[in-house]
């Protein structure tokens, strides 16, 4: 298969030294957890147990509301102490479940029925995976029994695995293809047989050989399943960027990858496909890679879905003197976290302790107009005009000029010379819009 790879991006700063050579570790249980019922796209789970309530390892607490929704499952046992708003990773406040996790518990899940996949229907194999709480793992947390399910008038013929993480400092799904790349490939088994798909096509950075040695050594001969190394650049983890890197064809504006025959997943969430039907298990805990040069005790975890960032960093041995900010995601389209007390969710791929020398001044200067954000630019906008239309709240001619396009990658603002927070500005329109659409009406 040729390699095409997509135009501009940027090159930032790998930092991936901190953790790649580290092997997944797992965290102890913290005394508490906290479970949001808002952590995937989609609508929030529904509540199902209340105060009081002992649930066991794997118990829902919230169910599914609808298709594009999947339920929440207790990540240790213990016992529901509040039901209530609390801080979310996004900076707000979400409905969440408290559970006092039970110290003297075996935190062993009650017994269930693992499903043999390959006797499974299509329509099965779906469920199952919407039942065990399965969501994109790569940050966008996108319900997976979605993206098994293409509308039938699009003709799905080739599956992409995404093992890219260009993200800077983040090595999660680094690790999760070097140490267990036999569920990576169950897990392209399941969705090739699901979605009826011959080929598939696992792209993974130049920058992670032992990951592509891992994969390629244990690659299945029955299937039509290609190892492609690419050429290390940001943002090729973007769906649609990895599309164009992998195909050569462009994804058209405004469609979804299935417009042109392909399903993109990550390489985590096909971790997690593999051990609903390995073990039966749901959703419970995810590897969240906790790094940066603020950290005292950089690491990949295994991390209970609830436990607190500050248990989290805890766990790490602290923050160092000089820590200045913490970042949910990576540096690049991360965000600062607000409150310690905010939980790890099914989301969230990693933690991010920056320095005060890497923090960047807060000093915003005017638009030199020198093209470099039209030149790191993947899909091919005008950040400088958009962010001036943003700065006056023009988001009807934001529309126009394209605004829906824009991934929010953080390209733009990593190249301003002006240190524009253009991405952020982009960021905050799209939420204007979302609760009044009418605005940017044409």
């Amino acid at each position: 298969m040729a390699f095409f790879g997509f135009k501009h991006g940027v090159h930032p700063p790998e930092e991936k030294g901190l953790t790649s050579g580290l092997p997944i570790r797992r965290m102890p249980y913290p005394d508490e957890i906290v479970l949001p019922l808002r952590q995937h796209a989609g609508k929030p789970a529904t509540l199902c147990v209340k105060v009081g309530d002992y649930v066991e390892r794997g118990d829902p607490v919230g169910l599914a509301d609808g298709y594009m929704s999947v339920p929440i499952h207790a990540s240790a046992a213990g016992t529901v102490s509040a039901i209530g708003l609390w801080p979310h990773p996004d900076g707000s406040y979400a409905q969440s479940v408290r559970i006092a996790v039970d110290k003297y518990a075996l935190q062993a899940a009650r017994p269930r029925m693992v499903p043999q996949w390959a006797g499974l229907s299509v329509e099965q194999v779906i469920k199952a995976v919407q039942d065990a709480g399965v969501v994109g793992l790569g940050g966008a947390a996108f319900p997976t029994h979605v993206k098994l399910a293409p509308p039938k008038d699009y003709r799905v013929h080739t599956l992409i695995i995404n093992g890219a993480e260009c993200e800077p400092y983040l090595t999660s799904d680094h690790r999760t293809m070097v140490e267990f790349p036999e569920r990576v490939h169950f897990g392209c088994r399941v969705m090739m047989h699901t979605l009826g798909v011959k080929k598939a096509v696992i792209g993974v950075e130049k920058n992670k050989p032992d990951a592509i040695a891992a994969l390629e050594r244990t690659r299945p001969t029955d299937l039509d399943v290609t190892i492609l190394p690419m050429t290390v650049k940001y943002p090729q983890g973007a769906e649609k960027m990895l599309i164009h890197a992998v195909t050569g064809v462009e994804v058209p504006s405004g469609k979804l990858p299935v417009s042109v025959g392909v399903v993109v997943q990550n390489v985590g969430s096909l971790a997690a496909i593999a051990e609903v039907f390995d073990t039966g298990l749901p959703l419970l805990e995810r590897i969240v890679t906790v790094t940066g040069h603020g950290l005292s005790r950089p690491a990949n975890l295994i991390v209970p879905v609830g436990t607190k960032m500050k248990d989290l960093l805890a766990y790490c041995d602290g923050v160092t003197p000089n820590a200045a900010e913490v970042i949910i995601g990576g540096p690049m389209m991360g965000q600062a976290l607000a409150n310690l007390e905010a939980p790890v969710i099914k989301g969230t791929t990693g933690v991010v302790v920056l320095t005060s020398d890497e923090v960047r001044a807060d000093a915003v200067y005017p638009c030199i107009h020198c093209g470099r954000c039209l030149e790191a630019c993947p899909v091919f906008l005008n950040p400088s005009w958009l962010g001036d239309l943003a700065r006056v709240k023009r988001f009807d001619e934001m529309t126009e000029n394209h605004l829906a396009d824009c991934m929010l990658c953080g390209s733009c603002s990593y190249v301003c010379p002006s240190n524009i927070p253009l991405s952020q500005l982009f960021q905050a329109s799209k939420a204007a819009l979302r609760r009044n659409p009418t605005v940017g009406a044409a």
